[in-house]
C-alpha cells in the first residue's frame, strides 16, 4: 500500500509553537532569533504538510483557527516533552567540560556571582559559568537556563527550589545628601511599571510629601545617580554598604527583607556539575544575603 501523505517536520511544528504562544509572526521571530519571513514559511509548510489551515494572517497579527488551536495543544505537549528529554540528557551527560547556564537578576549576577567566578573557575576548571542577568524570569521548562536565581518563591510544583538568602535593603544616599534636613531630601526609585516590588512600595510609604525626582528601570542607574548626589535610593544592601560614596540614611519604618531562591527542574540537578554551581552560589549569596532566623 502507498502512502503519500507528508511527513511533519519537527521544526515546522516548533516554529508553529512559538508563534500560537506569541501570536505574531514578529514576536515569534524575535523569540525565535529569525525574520518573520521564516516564520511564516515554517507555518506554510506545515499547513501543507497536514493539509490544513492553521492561521488568519492579520496585518498585525496571526489568530489561530479553531484547526489551529486544536494543533497548537497538541504541539505544547510535544514542546514540553523534548525540554524534558533535553534536561533530562543534561543531568544524565557525564563530560569533563560542562556549561551550566544561570538566570539571576541583574545585580544579583553582576554583583553577587561574577565577582566570585573566578575562586570557582580555579576549584572547577571542568565548569563553564553562562550568568544571564535578565529582569524577568527565566522559563526554565523551555530550557532558557539550568538554574535560576528568583526573588519570590517559585510557583512551578515541578520545580526542585530552595532558599539560598535574604536580601535586605536600606536608603544609601551620598554624605553631602546626608547632612541635608529630612524634609529637604529628594529620592531616586524605579519607573511606575515596578511599582509592585517591596523595595519600591517601602520607599512610598517614607516620603512623606517629599519628591521622586529620578526614575530608571534598573538598579545600576539608580546607585549612580545617588553616588552624582541627586537624591537618595532604596537599593539592597550588599550594593550600598560596599559602595565607598554611600552611606545609609536612618528610616524610623523598616525596610523590607526579600528572600532570595534556587530553582531548578529535579533532572537538571541530578548533573553532579550542576549541583556543583548549586552549592556554589548559596555559598557566596548566603555570605552577602544572610538567611533570616
Amino acid at each position: 500500500m502507498c502512502n503519500n501523505a507528508q511527513m511533519i517536520d519537527w521544526q515546522d511544528l516548533h516554529y508553529f509553537s512559538v508563534l500560537a504562544r506569541t501570536g505574531s509572526l514578529s514576536a515569534a521571530a524575535r523569540e525565535l532569533g529569525v525574520d518573520h519571513a521564516t516564520v511564516g514559511r515554517r507555518v506554510a509548510s506545515l499547513e501543507q504538510s497536514l493539509s490544513l489551515r492553521l492561521v488568519d494572517r492579520l496585518p498585525r497579527r496571526s489568530p489561530l483557527t479553531p484547526e489551529g488551536v486544536a494543533i497548537a495543544g497538541l504541539a505544547v505537549e510535544m514542546v514540553a516533552v523534548t525540554h524534558a528529554i533535553e534536561r533530562r540528557a543534561r543531568g544524565l551527560a557525564a563530560s569533563s567540560t560542562s556549561l551550566v547556564r544561570i538566570s539571576a537578576p541583574p545585580a544579583v549576577a553582576a554583583r553577587l556571582i561574577a565577582p566570585h567566578v573566578v575562586e570557582f573557575h580555579r576549584a572547577h576548571p571542568g565548569i563553564t559559568l553562562a550568568v544571564s542577568g535578565a529582569s524577568q524570569n527565566a522559563a526554565l521548562d523551555r530550557s532558557e537556563a539550568d538554574l535560576a536565581i528568583r526573588m519570590s518563591r517559585p510557583s512551578e510544583k515541578e520545580l526542585l527550589i530552595r532558599r539560598i538568602g535574604a536580601m535586605h535593603f536600606g536608603l544609601y544616599a551620598t554624605r553631602e545628601q546626608a547632612a541635608l534636613p529630612p524634609a529637604s531630601l529628594a529620592f531616586i526609585a524605579y519607573d511606575a511599571a515596578l511599582d509592585h516590588l517591596a523595595q519600591q512600595v517601602w520607599l512610598r510609604s517614607i516620603l512623606a510629601g517629599r519628591p521622586i525626582i529620578f526614575q530608571a528601570s534598573d538598579l545600576f542607574g539608580q546607585q549612580e545617580a545617588a553616588r552624582a548626589g541627586l537624591g537618595a535610593a532604596a537599593m539592597p544592601c550588599f550594593m550600598g554598604d560596599n559602595d565607598p560614596i554611600l552611606v545609609k540614611l536612618p528610616v524610623e519604618k523598616l525596610p523590607p527583607v526579600r528572600d532570595v531562591w534556587l530553582a531548578a527542574y529535579p533532572d537538571v540537578g541530578r548533573s553532579p556539575d550542576v549541583r556543583t554551581v548549586m552549592t556554589f552560589l548559596a555559598q557566596i549569596i548566603g555570605r552577602e544575603c544572610p538567611l533570616r532566623d
